[in-house]
């Protein structure tokens, strides 16, 4: 999905932006250090609102720091992350979760919740300071379990779901802070085939602008309008799937060699297999 009809009331206290279009969530030339290297370097993405951006790269490659310093868990060591024009640690951590919902690659608790406690938890960015959950949390908590498919689930332990249940459980989560961006790290692992399409079916049919990291590039060209490619926490490329996804840059960034077709709308990759050594003749 590219476009975004729905529209929201600004939910970021504070000074006014400046009028004109809201620049929305981005990462100007950023970097991240950690034991001594840099594990992301002078990242620059700018999103647009509604569509659906694929973070792709072998292991390493900084996606998921990327997507931290996106959400202000961490801090940039260079370059800033702005939110609506303004830095993120001037929006205030708690205003930015009101705005920006992360989905983390796993997600644990030993208490046990039911899942639409699970899913009340994404409303704690609009509580005041210790106060109880309020009635008007309700009807956001429904919505997101709703479009998430586990209205029948609400009152069941988060513990008995399946892996599928519980990423989607996730998402209900991220869904009831009522956010304008969504970011997601690599969601569809562990699941099987029909639950990574079922997921990002849903992903991209959500009012919203997603960053979502993905190791399948075939999902990556089927579902994100854009992607951009990180390798060693620098940008290799950036643009449509049609226009990144080719044998050379796979060649160069992943070490396989691929041959790329196109369907409608995407590109397809298949993977080739490795050269193998002729076997041994007879004596």
């Amino acid at each position: 999905m590219s476009t975004n009809e729905r529209t929201r009331r600004p939910e970021i206290a504070g000074p006014e932006p400046a009028p004109g279009p809201d620049p929305g969530l981005r990462a100007e030339r950023v970097g991240r250090r950690a034991d001594g290297r840099l594990i992301v370097d002078g990242v620059t993405l700018s999103l647009r609102p509604g569509e659906t951006v694929g973070l792709l790269g072998p292991n390493g490659s900084g996606k998921s720091t990327l997507l931290r310093l996106l959400s202000g868990v961490l801090a940039a060591s260079t370059g800033v992350v702005t939110l609506e024009g303004r830095p993120l640690p001037q929006v205030g951590r708690r205003a930015t979760a009101r705005r920006v919902a992360a989905v983390e690659q796993h997600a644990h608790t030993q208490t046990e919740l039911t899942v639409r406690e699970v899913v009340a938890l994404g409303r704690i960015p609009h509580r005041r300071a210790w106060s109880p959950a309020p009635g008007a949390d309700g009807p956001a908590v429904t919505d997101a379990l709703e479009r998430t498919g586990l209205t029948g689930r609400a009152a069941q332990s988060w513990h008995t779901l399946s892996g599928g249940e519980r990423q989607r459980a996730q998402i209900a989560r991220a869904l009831a802070q009522e956010p304008r961006e969504l970011l997601l790290d690599e969601p569809t692992n562990h699941l099987d085939i029909q639950h990574q399409l079922d997921l990002l079916d849903l992903v991209v049919s959500l009012p919203v602008t997603t960053v979502i990291a993905l190791h399948d590039l075939n999902l990556a060209a089927m579902y994100c309008d854009r992607l951009l490619v990180l390798r060693d926490g620098r940008t290799v490329a950036e643009g449509t799937p049609a226009d990144v996804l080719t044998p050379s840059l796979i060649q160069d960034v992943y070490g396989v060699r691929t041959e790329v077709t196109h369907a409608p709308g995407h590109p397809v990759i298949r993977y080739l297999r490795h050269r193998t050594a002729a076997p041994p003749t007879g004596q």
